[in-house]
């Protein structure tokens, strides 16, 4: 694993623009992709080191999440309502299918990956990763700047067509998709998730969640569209927690609509897994010590530590702890949630950047990753993205 000085492509933005990549820059002009570096990386890193590990955690949070879902007392754990358990029961009795999921590990080219967190149910930079990152590796092969031999660790984009393939075998062909649109990156996530499944044969409508309505009729109550078409399969790039909160959440049960991801996945994206994985598979090489913040084994963990909320995106409320002392801290909604602590994992640092390795799941199978940068140790919404390649 090396990180590489590399010259930009000179039309990337226009590129950008060609392919649909419109949200690559946020308003305040922090642009979030960055190509004047490139990681490579060998075969057997990309497959013992980061594919194996990541079908491994995939495998220990299945487990745990059938563990889980039929125990009121984890999910009161995970904060997780009373009202809601019976919800995350059935979804998970029902084999209610998922699409997708993004591990951040940390890893350096050498020991063991460790587990940071896993995005199990709203994860972005998938655009970046299936089709910016590949379209950068074309480029670059052709203009002479990477060997015609470079690979990517990248069957992202192959891999949701056919999941989502299998998910209308099972479900249906109807789809809507929906998120809060007046954000950029989340209404071009879910922009490239509508055409994928319009590849697989899906017949899809794009909503903005506000537009989701819920109609009273003959004792039964249906999401709907403004149109008035009911929403019987429904990918939303919304967070559980929110849904939960929000005031027609407790007419999800029995609205008849199955969601993407669906609702057990919810116990996967609290960091509660972290302590619950180590408890069951204590001294795994992919797994850091974590304890629940009320649990008095926290004090293995020392004086040095990360401090993370249950619920939480984009590093917020993340707080690390270096020999007692408060090294790094991020602001945010979820000071409320309870939190976790985690033992410090070595974020490798290359040229004064701090990375972290977004290792991809589809449906239950490794897909591909994508690196991100930051300045400090926690990565947030000023973070970048940094494309790979496998060297031949």
């Amino acid at each position: 694993m090396r990180r590489h000085i590399l010259n930009p492509r000179g039309d990337w933005r226009e590129i950008a623009i060609e392919v649909g990549y419109d949200f690559h820059t946020s308003e305040d002009r922090h642009t979030v992709w960055c190509e004047n570096a490139g990681y490579s990386f060998t075969l057997p890193q990309i497959e013992e080191d980061l594919e194996v590990p990541t079908a491994e955690l995939h495998r220990l949070c299945l487990d745990l999440a059938a563990e889980i879902v039929e125990s009121p007392a984890l999910m009161r754990r995970l904060g997780i309502p009373d009202w809601a358990h019976a919800l995350v029961t059935h979804s998970h009795r029902a084999c209610d299918p998922h699409l997708y999921g993004r591990f951040d590990l940390a890893y350096d080219g050498t020991g063991p990956a460790k587990l940071l967190e896993y995005n199990a149910d709203t994860p972005t930079a998938l655009f970046e990763t299936a089709v910016f990152q590949w379209r950068w590796l074309e480029d670059m092969r052709s203009s002479g700047a990477l060997p015609a031999g470079a690979d990517q660790f990248n069957a992202v984009h192959e891999r949701l067509l056919a999941r989502l393939v299998e998910i209308r075998a099972k479900v249906g062909d109807r789809l809507h998709l929906t998120c809060m649109t007046e954000f950029p990156e989340d209404s071009g996530t879910v922009g490239y998730l509508a055409d994928c499944a319009a590849q697989a044969g899906l017949k899809v409508r794009l909503v903005d969640v506000s537009n989701i309505g819920l109609r009273h009729e003959g004792g039964r109550q249906t999401f709907v569209d403004r149109g008035g078409e009911p929403v019987r399969l429904l990918f939303k790039l919304y967070p559980w927690e929110w849904l939960l909160r929000d005031s027609f959440g407790p007419a999800i049960a029995a609205s008849g609509t199955t969601f993407i991801e669906p609702a057990w996945k919810m116990v996967l994206s609290n960091k509660g897994i972290l302590p619950l994985l180590w408890e069951r598979h204590p001294g795994h090489p992919n797994l850091l010590p974590a304890y629940f913040e009320n649990d008095p084994r926290k004090v293995a963990l020392g004086k040095s530590f990360a401090r993370k909320p249950l619920p939480g995106r984009e590093g917020a409320n993340v707080m690390i702890v270096t020999d007692g002392q408060v090294s790094a801290a991020e602001d945010g909604p979820y000071a409320e949630g309870g939190y976790v602590r985690q033992a410090l994992a070595p974020i490798p640092e290359f040229d004064g950047r701090r990375v972290v390795i977004g290792s991809w799941v589809v449906g239950d199978e490794p897909a591909g990753m994508i690196l991100r940068e930051s300045a400090g140790p926690i990565s947030n919404d000023t973070s970048q993205f940094v494309p790979h390649f496998i060297v031949p």
